[in-house]
Formats: structure tokens, C-alpha cells, sequence
């Protein structure tokens, strides 16, 4: 299986880019009706370019943002 097929069977969800890469993502339900999505950037050739995770309240409100790769430091 390729990297392709393996992020689109992980990430259920994408988008093409101008670019020529793709922006994977899913939605995770918290209890308390807020949800995260865990967002994946590649490249043409499937290579990471950004990978970040966005919080949202129960009124889909943007709360915070969490960039993890490439790293902060």
C-alpha cells in the first residue's frame, strides 16, 4: 500500500491543492460536544509539509490551534 492510500484510509476526508498536494483530515468528538480535527498537509509526492490540530467548541467556534510538525522549537 502507498503513502496515498494509507492517508486516505487514515484521513477519511481531503482536499486537492492548487499545489498539487492534498489536505487530509478528521474529526474527533469530545463528551462535552466540543470536537478536534487533526489536520495533514502534503506535498505532490505525499511528503509532510504541516501537521496541525484544531479545537472547536459545541458552537464549532475555532478555540485553539496546535501546530505540530514541523516542530516549534
Amino acid at each position: 500500500m502507498n503513502t496515498r492510500e494509507l492517508n486516505e484510509k487514515k484521513f477519511v476526508n481531503w482536499d486537492e491543492l492548487s499545489n498539487g498536494g492534498r489536505q487530509y483530515w478528521y474529526e474527533v468528538s469530545g463528551r462535552r460536544g466540543w470536537k478536534a480535527r487533526y489536520v495533514k498537509e502534503v506535498d505532490g509526492s505525499e511528503k509532510p509539509v504541516r501537521y496541525y490540530q484544531k479545537i472547536y467548541d459545541e458552537q464549532n467556534k475555532l478555540i485553539e490551534s496546535h501546530v505540530r510538525f514541523p516542530s516549534r522549537r
